[in-house]
């Protein structure tokens, strides 16, 4: 029978696996020359694609701003790519921040008072904007005026300033966190779905040709279907096997190649990694397979609640490995048997599997 997986003890952080849906520094300027720049080239999604099209068709023959546009997904899938497709279709100028930049009400007005009539203003991590922030953003998005306060104490007045019409793309990955009135004032409201390996295959080998690396039908999908569902992770694979491609072996990708490079990274064929298989590890060694609460399991694991809920967790619930109930997390079957542990095994239990 399979031994059971034995996790390390030290786990990579967030930012440093391989398999991190998040950004990291060698990402930023890649990405850049991958990103598609028309609705057309643009892979996967394809629901979002097709309403994002009659959206902007209709407004484009109306000759007027698109409505406002909310994204939200996990990280990884595309949405400020998206975000840019939407401001080229529409020709327009293209304004980005994030809500942690905007610390004052003082520097939303700043922005939105250098928007020209059409422009796209775009804010990742919107749901992070701070409260006093956000409802300047009110009367802008509706109305497409701010109220700025001229002067202090008894002497100050409000000064209403108009507003070109401008269109807002908002991005988050905890759309939950997002006020309600903030919500309803986006009329366009998109979410983004793990990739499948098909549509993946096709961004693998589209990224190829792009940075001019040899790979194979078979070595493309090899890293598609280890990619977690999600673009910027298969971008990412695929770098990483073209330097071993090129140290190990002649700098062709084939499947085999694909196959050493990705388990010399500890990414298994379900696309988990180490900190992965610790975190399912630990429900059914520590907690006889749930059902755990997050706060528990993130003692354990020694990870961030937050981390866990936004970048762990929506890929091991959606391939069935973990599932989420009122009572808590719980391992699936499949957990059991990719890690090797028979249905209800503790730690002392799994020990006469080995």
């Amino acid at each position: 029978m399979q031994r059971p997986w034995r996790g390390k003890l030290t786990l990579p952080m967030a930012d440093d696996r391989i398999l991190s849906a998040v950004p990291v520094e060698d990402d930023a300027t890649v990405e850049l020359s991958l990103r598609p720049r028309r609705l057309r080239e643009y892979i996967g999604q394809q629901k979002v694609k097709a309403n994002l099209d009659i959206s902007i068709a209709a407004a484009r023959k109306r000759h007027e701003p698109l409505d406002h546009v909310l994204l939200f997904g996990p990280p990884g899938l595309g949405k400020t790519t998206l975000a840019n497709i939407i401001a080229n279709e529409m020709d327009a100028a293209v304004r980005s921040t994030s809500g942690p930049a905007l610390e004052k009400a003082g520097d939303l007005v700043a922005t939105l008072t250098n928007l020209e009539k059409g422009d796209t203003l775009f804010i990742d991590e919107i749901h992070r904007l701070p409260a006093p922030v956000e409802e300047v953003l009110y009367s802008a998005m509706e109305d497409f005026y701010i109220d700025v306060v001229i002067g202090q104490g008894p002497a100050a007045r409000t000064l209403k300033m108009e507003l070109p019409h401008f269109t807002l793309i908002g991005a988050t990955t905890r759309a939950g966190l997002l006020s309600a009135p903030l919500r309803a004032r986006f009329g366009i409201v998109h979410r983004l779905d793990f990739y499948d390996v098909e549509s993946l295959e096709i961004i693998v080998r589209r990224s190829s040709q792009i940075l001019n690396i040899e790979v194979t039908a078979d070595g493309s999908h090899e890293i598609a279907r280890r990619s977690r569902g999600t673009p910027r992770i298969a971008n990412r694979l695929l770098r990483r096997v073209r330097d071993f491609a090129e140290v190990k072996r002649e700098g062709k990708i084939d499947v085999g190649i694909a196959r050493e490079a990705l388990e010399m990274l500890e990414v298994d064929e379900f696309g988990l990694d180490e900190i992965d298989r610790k975190l399912l590890t630990t429900i059914i060694e520590r907690f006889s397979g749930g059902p755990v609460g997050v706060g528990a399991l993130s003692s354990s694991i020694a990870e961030d609640r937050g981390t866990i809920e936004d970048l762990y967790e929506p890929y091991l619930i959606q391939i069935g490995f973990l599932q989420r109930t009122p009572r808590g997390r719980v391992a699936s079957k499949l957990a059991y048997d990719h890690l090797g542990y028979a249905m209800g095994a503790t730690r002392k239990q799994a020990d006469l599997f080995s």
